[in-house]
């Protein structure tokens, strides 16, 4: 019976610290051999972390990453691996490293470069060409990089159907957003069948900015049932015995193997034979029983924030942050995912009311910071503000209070936060919602300014969802009861709603979800039921906005079109979609 022990690494990288990657790979290399694993598979450009960007204009970087691979190699004198790093060869290369005693054995570079969405890849990588399948313990194996699964015909056709590959191994740096992780699973399964061989997929799981990278890497086998599930957004080591004979035998049903196996010569597909005694016959130690069950929406979501603001403060070299608590759902919100991600020494809430501030209000930011058991402080803005008005009344003379004093206020409070992460080198986490940023509804040097936004890419109406699941979660209302039934305001003003300036939220957020992710013009709009002169003016705040967004710090992407890489518009433009 021929059977292969595979185990796909999914690990956290750090973009630039090919040192610390190294370091890591290694590490998983040494737990591979010692679960006598015949393959061991790292994420996509695992030595260079994902995505790089310009630092691939650096020769030095790219020099380094090439002496980490023949670093890893060295340590592969009784495992074979396979390690995405780049190669340089005339030009540079996305490239997955075959690693076998000790060599560099052949290197398979990626085909398809995206260059959509938050992708670039055009901008700094050649296309791959040469196509193979490798050997090993008598086993025919074909690699690929991310994209190249993604397409139903080669790489993959001709690796498993001309060159009999049975074993289809992908490495990844797949980022997330909600949705996606059933939509790639059902893909994978798909290529599996299709081309009657087990296909292994290996992710990147972490925090880049402002991409999250879930993990839960994947084998199907040939029939394209799961075999196993790596965990999500944390590291893992996802082993498996894979028998090799299956495949085999089921492929001698298969009429389409013998119909379409053409030369090698003809589809140009090489063949590396990975022979020699570098794996032990020793007895392999029993694998442990792995949890097949993927998190649920609201489940997947939350963590995705929790991984991705976490890793942004640690790469970064943070320790703790600080969080502007005006009472409300975004900053509740906010708070919780940032304890999650540090723990509640590592976050500090700071409220900072103003005579438009209401008592339930602060009563709810103390509440919320004690439920959190974070440190908390208080700093009124009042005489701040009033100091504000008598230096500018005489330049204000004659004209009436408006959005400026508003304004005033937010950025006063934004120096406040501001003036505490110099003094303490604390990171300032900002708190608004996708909604919010979508429409403006934001102060630029105010609410906006900060280190990191994690409720970026959540609209208003998710903001809410998430809360009530934090609190299910727990058991208790940790983020406080009132904060769910008050009417959402800036309390900036007497009396101020949101609702005063913005269509309620279930409504804006369907009209943004149209227009923001979805392209959608004004006509088709109204056919979902709302007035077109609504939809009109949702669309005039989102275009005139963009300069704010521009300035906006980075947050997690967790939606199919988040505001920043993914949607990309010009500040000076006059187009309007209607």
């Amino acid at each position: 019976m021929r059977t292969l022990r595979i185990g796909l690494c999914q690990i956290n990288t750090t973009v630039g610290d090919i040192e610390g990657n190294t370091k890591k790979i290694l590490d998983y290399m040494a737990r591979g051999k010692r679960m006598r694993a015949d393959l061991l598979v790292f994420p996509e450009l695992a030595v260079t972390g994902y995505p790089p960007e310009d630092l691939l204009f650096m020769p030095k970087f790219i020099e380094a990453n090439l002496k980490a691979i023949k670093k890893i190699a060295q340590a592969t004198s009784s495992i074979t691996a396979i390690v995405g790093f780049v190669h340089k060869k005339g030009n540079i290369f996305n490239s997955a490293a075959l690693l076998h005693q000790g060599k560099l054995m052949g290197v398979y570079s990626k085909t398809y470069l995206p260059n959509y969405g938050v992708f670039d890849e055009d901008r700094y990588f050649q296309a791959g060409e040469e196509n193979f399948t490798f050997t090993l313990k008598s086993n025919p194996i074909g690699m690929s990089i991310c994209e190249d699964l993604w397409y139903p015909g080669d790489p993959i056709r001709t690796q498993a159907l001309c060159g009999g590959a049975e074993l289809i191994v992908n490495i990844s740096s797949s980022p997330y957003q909600a949705g996606k992780t059933a939509f790639r699973e059902k893909m994978i399964s798909t290529r599996a069948s299709d081309n009657v061989a087990i296909v292994a997929y290996c992710n990147l799981v972490g925090g880049q900015d402002e991409l999250v990278f879930d993990g839960g890497s994947l084998i199907f086998d040939q029939r394209g049932e799961l075999m196993a599930r790596g965990k999500q957004f944390e590291e893992d080591l996802v082993l498996a015995d894979l028998d090799m004979e299956a495949v085999f035998r089921m492929r001698l049903h298969d009429p389409r193997v013998r119909r379409e196996r053409l030369s090698e010569e003809e589809k140009g597909l090489r063949r590396i034979d990975l022979s020699g005694k570098n794996h032990p016959t020793q007895k392999k130690p029993s694998l442990p029983r792995r949890d097949s069950k993927s998190l649920d929406r609201l489940s997947e979501i939350y963590a995705a924030l929790v991984l991705g603001t976490g890793d942004y403060i640690r790469k970064n070299g943070f320790q703790r942050v600080l969080i502007g608590l005006s009472g409300g759902i975004d900053s509740a919100l906010t708070a919780s995912i940032a304890v999650d991600a540090l723990g509640r020494k590592g976050v500090v809430g700071v409220a900072m009311p103003s005579q438009y501030s209401s008592r339930e209000s602060l009563e709810d930011a103390k509440l919320l910071a004690n439920n959190l058991g974070i440190q908390f402080l208080t700093i009124p803005i009042t005489e701040i503000f009033q100091a504000y008005l008598n230096t500018l009344s005489p330049s204000f003379k004659g004209s009436r209070p408006d959005v400026t004093e508003e304004n005033v206020q937010a950025r006063i409070r934004g120096n406040i936060l501001m003036a505490l992460s110099n003094k303490f080198g604390w990171l300032v986490l900002t708190t608004g919602n996708k909604s919010e940023m979508s429409v403006g509804y934001c102060t630029l040097y105010g609410d906006m300014a900060g280190g990191f936004a994690v409720l970026k890419d959540v609209p208003k109406t998710l903001v809410y969802e998430l809360a009530k699941f934090k609190n299910k979660k727990e058991g208790k209302a940790v983020i406080p009861r009132n904060v769910f039934v008050k009417a959402p305001s800036a309390e900036l003003r007497p009396n101020q709603k949101d609702e005063d300036s913005l269509p309620p939220y279930p409504i804006l957020d369907s009209i943004l979800q149209a227009y923001v992710e979805e392209d959608k013009g004004v006509e088709e709009i109204s056919e979902m039921g709302f007035k077109e002169s609504m939809i009109k003016e949702v669309i005039r705040m989102v275009d005139r906005n963009e300069y704010k967004r521009r300035q906006s710090p980075p947050g997690v992407k967790i939606t199919h079109r988040a505001l920043g890489k993914d949607r990309r518009l010009p500040v000076t433009n006059k187009y309007r979609n209607f």
